[in-house]
């Protein structure tokens, strides 16, 4: 079994969340992704809330990765990884529609196939796991501005 990984070093900055999102577009088109399909989007908002989670909660650099599990054209799993050196657990809140911010765990726990952490030597590594071969879930939205997610999945981690 093969599974194929890329990195990008994050440093601790807001802009590097920008950064991460484009690096992950480029990335994901190199492995047979295309940009138009829904999986990208879905990739990308987890990439973009684990490294948001990474940059704002902890303040140390980080490691994003991406596994592309074993699987033709359409199938195999692709895992998102950030790796930071803060030994603080995430925190999953639920968020009502007019809170501003507290949806990163909830939007990664509605959008992933599975999702965890765990601790390391240094930190933690915080995970999700998408199957292409799902048919991917969008957000619904409850107000302008605000959104809701379909709770179709559970953490399995």
């Amino acid at each position: 079994m093969q599974v194929l990984q890329v990195q990008l070093e994050i440093g601790p900055d807001p802009a590097e969340v920008g950064r991460a999102r484009r690096w992950a577009r480029s990335r994901l088109a190199g492995f047979d992704i295309a940009a138009d399909e829904p999986l990208v989007d879905t990739l990308v908002l987890l990439i973009s809330e684990l490294v948001t989670n990474a940059v704002v909660h902890t303040g140390c650099p980080a490691v994003l990765r991406l596994l592309f599990g074993p699987g033709g054209a359409g199938t195999g799993t692709v895992r998102v990884e950030v790796a930071d050196r803060s030994d603080s657990p995430p925190q999953q809140r639920r968020a009502d529609c007019a809170d501003t911010h507290g949806r990163g765990l909830e939007l990664v726990d509605g959008l992933a196939d599975r999702w965890g952490w765990q601790p390391e030597d240094r930190g933690k590594r915080i995970w999700c796991e998408v199957d292409r071969s799902a048919p991917a879930l969008a957000p619904v939205v409850c107000e302008p501005g605000a959104y809701e997610l379909p709770h179709a999945v559970s953490n399995t981690a």
